[in-house]
C-alpha cells in the first residue's frame, strides 16, 4: 500500500493555487500566492541602473531576496538580521536564477527588479511557490511598464514555473506539503520554462539512492503540475 496523502488527493495532483493580484498598493507589482497551506507575499520593485559589473551595457538585471516571516511555522522563526542563514542564500539565489531566465535583459534596458518573496505561512514548497508567484507579479510590473510608455516591448521570454516532487514509499508524489517532504525517500524541486525545458533541477536522496528510470517519472511528473501552474499563472494575468 502507498503513501495515503491528506485530503485525498492523487499522486499527480497539486495542492490548491492561488494567485492574488494587486495584493499591495505602492510595489509595481504585487501578489499574494497561496498553495494548500503555503502562503507568500511576492512583491518587485524596478530602480533605475544595475549592478557595477553591468554598468554602461545597456542591459538589465534581476535579483531576489527571500525571506520567513517569525509566525509562519508552529515554532516562531527567528528573523534574519545581519546574516542569511545558508538555507535562505540558497532559496534567494534560486529565485533570481529562476527569474532571470524569464527575461531578454537587453530589453529591459538598464534597470534592476528585485523580487521580494515573503513567506507569511510554510507548509512545504516555499521555494517553488515564491517562483510562481514571482513571475505573476514579475508580469505585471512589465505590463505597467508597457501601458506608461518607458517599455516598447515586453522583456519577458516564456513563463517560468516550478514544483516540487518526491519519492515515497516507492510512489511519486507530486507537490509535496510538510509531512510529505519530511518524511520523503527523495526529493526534488523542478524549475521549467513554457516549452517545458529544465531551466534547474534541485534533487537529493534524503534516506535512500534513486534509479535513473525513478528520476525520469518524477520528471514527467513535474510537467504535468508545471503545465497546470502555466495555465493558472496564465488566467490570473488576463482576469482584471
Amino acid at each position: 500500500m502507498g503513501w495515503q496523502r491528506s485530503h485525498g488527493r492523487e499522486f499527480n495532483q497539486l495542492r490548491p493555487l492561488n494567485f492574488v493580484r494587486n495584493f499591495t498598493s505602492f510595489a509595481a507589482g504585487s501578489v499574494l500566492v497561496k498553495c494548500g497551506n503555503t502562503q507568500v507575499i511576492c512583491t518587485v520593485s524596478i530602480e533605475p541602473g544595475v549592478p557595477k559589473f553591468l554598468a554602461g551595457k545597456g542591459q538589465g538585471w534581476l535579483t531576489a531576496e527571500y525571506r520567513m516571516l517569525p509566525g509562519a511555522t508552529p515554532q516562531r522563526h527567528p528573523r534574519e538580521w545581519q546574516k542569511l542563514s545558508g538555507r535562505t542564500q540558497e532559496i534567494q539565489r534560486l529565485i533570481g536564477r529562476s527569474l532571470r531566465s524569464a527575461l531578454d535583459m537587453n530589453l529591459l534596458g538598464e534597470r534592476t527588479i528585485t523580487i521580494d518573496a515573503d513567506v507569511i505561512q510554510a507548509d512545504a514548497g516555499t521555494r517553488t511557490t515564491a517562483i510562481n508567484g514571482g513571475f505573476v507579479a514579475l508580469a505585471e510590473a512589465v505590463n505597467k511598464l508597457l501601458d506608461s510608455g518607458e517599455l516598447e516591448r515586453s522583456p519577458i521570454l516564456h513563463h517560468v514555473g516550478a514544483v516540487s516532487v518526491g519519492l515515497l514509499d516507492n510512489q511519486s508524489l507530486l507537490d509535496l506539503d510538510y509531512p510529505e517532504d519530511v518524511d520523503a525517500d527523495v526529493d526534488l524541486n523542478i524549475v521549467m520554462d513554457e516549452k517545458l525545458q529544465l531551466v534547474e533541477i534541485q534533487g537529493t536522496a534524503e534516506h535512500q539512492s534513486f534509479s535513473r528510470h525513478q528520476l525520469s517519472q518524477m520528471l514527467d511528473l513535474a510537467e504535468v503540475g508545471i503545465k497546470e501552474i502555466f495555465n493558472l499563472q496564465k488566467k490570473t494575468l488576463i482576469s482584471n
